[in-house]
């Protein structure tokens, strides 16, 4: 993918409020998600212009059929939420996944493995799910669940998602001890923004004002359930 130049997307959100929706992917994750509410975020994904549709693989098919030649991608989680699926696994599910229509995978790390400094089967885990996205022309987004994790093991996080050439960082599940921070989202970025990665921050954050702060501190993309309230608290603001 093209580098994410983080600068120039925060400059159009600020100069138009409701540009934010560009950069959110709009999701639902929840275990009792029905398939009349994928349908219905399909539907707000297309009037928002969001940048995606985040889904668990179960509703893959049904949001690819559902947004099908509109130019909205599906994001599939992978290893979701605990990261503790061996790696084969996460490699069968993104294969199965994109073969339902996935375009874009979050996956996230072995965080147990991480914290047992157990470098070597991060990297392999990471790696492998980003090979075969790329192979098949899906963007690979890396999740930490950085509130886990010290400022130096983000840092090392980091290193390993760019050895392995993925297209994001991300900072947490949404189902973890915490969530997004202004403070990942920048030490991130200090990262890997060189690189030609992008930032994507996800987990608490639930209005425009969050989401500005995430995308000042680094943030090209913003994963939320609050997508629809977000942008219509933006256009207000840009109104005003």
């Amino acid at each position: 993918m093209n580098a994410v130049n983080h600068a120039k997307i925060f400059s159009r959100i600020e100069e138009d409020a409701g540009e934010i929706a560009g950069i959110i992917d709009h999701t639902l994750l929840k275990a009792d998600a029905t398939a009349s509410q994928i349908k219905k975020i399909c539907v707000e994904a297309l009037e928002f212009r969001f940048a995606s549709v985040c889904v668990n693989a179960t509703y893959v098919k049904l949001a690819a059929d559902e947004l099908a030649g509109k130019n909205i991608p599906v994001c599939v989680t992978v290893g979701f939420p605990l990261g503790a699926h061996l790696t084969e696994v996460k490699v069968l599910e993104t294969k199965l996944a994109i073969a339902d229509g996935a375009q874009e995978v979050d996956m996230v790390i072995n965080i147990g493995a991480m914290k047992n400094r157990d470098y070597n089967l991060v990297q392999k885990d990471i790696h492998s799910v980003v090979e075969v996205s790329k192979a098949n022309n899906a963007l690979c987004k890396v999740i930490f669940e950085t509130a886990a994790f010290t400022d130096e093991e983000i840092i090392t996080l980091c290193a390993l998602a760019k050895n392995a050439h993925a297209d994001f960082v991300k900072t947490s599940t949404g189902f973890g001890a915490g969530g997004a921070t202004t403070k990942a989202v920048a030490l991130m970025l200090q990262e890997v923004g060189g690189s030609g990665l992008g930032v994507k921050a996800a987990g608490g954050i639930r209005n425009f004002a969050d989401a500005f702060k995430m995308a000042a501190a680094g943030a090209s993309r913003i994963g939320t359930s609050s997508g629809v309230a977000i942008v219509r608290e933006a256009l207000a603001e840009s109104e005003d």
